[in-house]
């Protein structure tokens, strides 16, 4: 067992006090032990913001995405050891633990090409300068640039590598300082990252910081040029949207928080087409991968009601394929939850969408882990459920479950299906399959003001799609309503979190000359 520690004030620390325990979700073996207890966080920030701030507003975008490329090879280069990382204390399949590790690496060489195509310069133009006066010469142009804070990052348990790298590589392109804290549960991934990047000196002092444990009193700390931004539960995030900070301080906030994911099938999809074969699969996917603990899984299944039937035997049998058991085991295909709290919160989250619907598939107390201790671990079976008469106030459009649990619903028309995705408040990522151009443009129009992001599958890209599940670094990531009301990621979109938008009046040359945008 060791004890792992926080990276503040350019050193690593670590805390009195009780300890925070890690756990093996499969064996619940103590792996490490945290604690943050007595750690100076108004140092750490002040060390962020003098040493930090001032090192990457000093650079520019290209220079600061050869930083990131550089932090992008040294996870690769360490590839393997954070995914057995990732398998002891995250209860991933070595398939779950590449998506978190490889969808780390893969977003800092994003943003590192997005620093490359913008060039030398540190400051962004937001749109076409705009004549104001009569001339010629008096112009307006609106203009991001860096705010002189640091972003707080606080992660979700379940993606500890992406979720870190998503959020410092949008931040640190737009030249602010981080303190990233994961969830203190699955946090050996991420920690082992900083160790990384902090052996191989990849970053500028006081850039990246990293907090390993309980936040403290770091939040009531931050003021109107601060950046907070969360991942996680909507209870949680209430919190911070009324904490100090934001309310009199006036720090900025964006939160990530939960999501009824849909998919939705249409009328006109046949059983044996392409197009219902990408269906299953992707719900299947989506249920299972991760053990389900994702954001952007997909909860609701909603099918015409003719299909139904079809559709749940389809899905019975993918879903009976599905192992279960200790996921450093080959023949294994879907690990434990990832707490003894989550497994408790799946359990009675079942039963509360047993309220409208009744299990058609699985449990998620009668479960036999293959290779483990009999009575250990925190293991369910996917669990599928079946609405024969859904309406907007039944629990399952407005409780999510985190874990693999999804449920069929029928529809008889579009405006049906559209209100009943509608009734889950707002989220980050709806799927419709289909290639009836009518149903899909009726769905869009429906569906776009609840939604952060659309996927449509179609017979046409069924060969290439990319599941909805996975957040690219190219398209936002957030959603309205119970989705957090958030953005991040977008490519430069994400970046203006961390930016202020300021618009510059005066002699057109100047202008242009500061912000770099004559032709």
């Amino acid at each position: 067992m060791i004890e792992l520690g926080s990276y503040v004030g350019g050193k690593w620390v670590k805390g009195s006090g009780k300890a925070a325990e890690l756990v093996n979700p499969a064996t619940e073996e103590v792996l490490a032990t945290t604690s943050t207890e007595g750690i100076d966080f108004g140092a750490a920030l002040a060390h962020a913001r003098e040493k930090g701030g001032a090192a990457l507003r000093a650079m520019t975008f290209a220079q600061r995405g050869e930083m990131l490329r550089a932090m992008s090879r040294a996870i690769h280069g360490k590839r393997d050891e954070l995914l057995a990382i990732a398998q002891a204390n995250g209860g991933n399949t070595r398939g779950d633990a590449k998506f978190d590790v490889d969808g780390a690496s893969g977003t800092l060489a994003a943003y590192a090409d997005l620093g490359a195509e913008l060039g030398d310069t540190n400051i962004l133009v937001d749109g076409d300068a705009i004549q104001i006066g009569r001339g010629a010469r008096l112009f307006g142009q609106h203009v991001y640039t860096t705010r002189e804070g640091v972003a707080v990052h606080v992660n979700a348990f379940n993606f500890p590598a992406w979720g870190l790298a998503e959020k410092a590589a949008t931040a640190l392109l737009a030249g602010m300082p981080v303190i990233s804290k994961p969830a203190t549960s699955t946090a050996m991934v991420a920690h082992r990252m900083m160790e990384i990047f902090v052996e191989e000196k990849l970053l500028p002092e006081g850039a990246l910081s990293f907090v390993c444990g309980s936040s403290g009193d770091l939040l009531d700390r931050l003021g109107g040029q601060d950046v907070i931004a969360f991942t996680g539960s909507s209870i949680t995030a209430a919190k911070l949207r009324n904490g100090k900070s934001v309310l009199e301080h006036g720090a900025h906030i964006n939160v990530e928080a939960d999501s009824l994911n849909a998919a939705i099938l249409g009328p006109d999809v046949e059983e044996g087409s392409d197009v219902m074969n990408l269906f299953v699969a992707d719900v299947v996917r989506e249920m299972t991968q991760k053990t389900g603990q994702k954001c952007t899984a997909i909860r609701r299944v909603y099918v015409p009601t003719a299909k139904v039937d079809a559709v749940l035997e389809l899905l019975r049998e993918r879903l009976a394929a599905v192992k279960v058991g200790d996921p450093t085991k080959d023949d294994v295909t879907m690990g434990p939850v990832a707490t003894a709290q989550q497994i408790r919160d799946v359990r009675e989250g079942v039963k509360r969408l047993e309220s409208g619907a009744r299990v058609v598939f699985g449990s998620t107390t009668e479960v036999t882990p293959i290779g483990v201790e009999r009575g250990k671990g925190f293991f369910t079976t996917p669990v599928l459920l079946h609405a024969a008469k859904p309406a907007p106030g039944d629990a399952v459009h407005s409780h999510e479950v985190f874990g693999p649990v999804a449920t069929v619903m029928p529809y008889d028309d579009a405006k049906t299906a559209a209100a009943l995705v509608a009734a889950g408040g707002g989220g980050l990522v709806t799927s419709v399959y289909a290639d009836d151009k009518e149903f899909i443009r009726a769905m869009v129009l429906a569906l776009a003001p609840f939604h952060g992001r659309l996927t449509i599958g179609s017979s046409k890209i069924a060969g290439q799609s990319l599941p909805p599940g996975m957040a690219l670094p190219q398209l936002l990531h957030g959603g309205p309503g119970r989705a957090g009301g958030g953005e991040e990621l977008g490519g430069r979109r994400g970046m203006t979190l961390y930016m202020q938008r300021t618009a510059l009046q005066g002699d057109r040359a100047l202008i242009e000359a500061i912000a770099g945008s004559k032709k």
